[in-house]
């Protein structure tokens, strides 16, 4: 949930301004809105010393969760925060390769030494970046074939109290988080294009929104 898509020194900046010090209490504090997550390390079953990158991997949260369910695996991570990736090194240490990178645009061989993973994560950074049907669409070609590519995000609250859907946005916007309701369709379309399959889902009452494209 930390990584935005136009030039990377301004909005590396912006991300720093927003991070340096949230970062401390993210976790803390994320674990109670940011629904979905374990469910997706859950089900993302990485074949046995298969690749496996988080794009936007903030303070290696998920990639920690991941080493402990899933040892043997290959694991990478690209942020665009350098104050996030600071937090991602001191907890995961040597179990994964991080970079400093832009999620539209990155060189996974040069930065990671290959090009393709079994399993990409997005969680919850899609509603960061402005460009994020192109973020959506690089990590999709990054899959090896048959791999598949997990997202997590906010949905559209259609089903919560308009109440708590002023809240909530409100205090998203904070934090530079834009829900996007068709992010299921941009999911359908790489599928399809990829010759690959989607499988979707709302959850808590379209609270958040969990998607998985398989690769063809």
């Amino acid at each position: 949930m930390s990584t935005l898509s136009e030039p990377l020194p301004s909005h590396a900046a912006l991300m720093d301004a927003t991070y340096c010090r949230q970062r401390h209490i993210y976790d803390a504090t994320r674990r109670f809105f940011l629904l979905g997550r374990n469910r997706l390390i859950a089900e993302l079953d990485p074949p046995p010393h298969g690749h496996v990158l988080e794009i936007a991997c903030g303070t290696g949260r998920n990639l920690a969760l991941i080493a402990e369910w899933y040892p043997g695996r290959r694991l990478y991570g690209l942020d665009i925060s350098t104050q996030m990736l600071a937090s991602a090194r001191r907890r995961l240490g040597g179990r994964a390769i991080l970079a400093e990178a832009d999620a539209c645009d990155f060189d996974a061989r040069s930065a990671f030494g290959t090009a393709r993973f079994e399993r990409i994560i997005l969680s919850y950074s899609l509603s960061m970046i402005p460009d994020w049907t192109r973020a959506l669409g690089t990590a999709a070609e990054h899959l090896a074939p048959g791999g598949q590519l997990h997202v997590v995000d906010f949905g559209d609250q259609a089903d919560l109290p308009a109440w708590f859907r002023r809240a909530l946005r409100d205090w998203l916007a904070r934090f530079h988080v834009e829900p996007h309701r068709d992010l299921g369709d941009a999911m359908a379309r790489h599928a399809a294009e990829l010759g690959g399959i989607l499988r979707w889902a709302p959850l808590h009452g379209d609270y958040a929104q969990y998607g998985v494209l398989t690769r063809g």
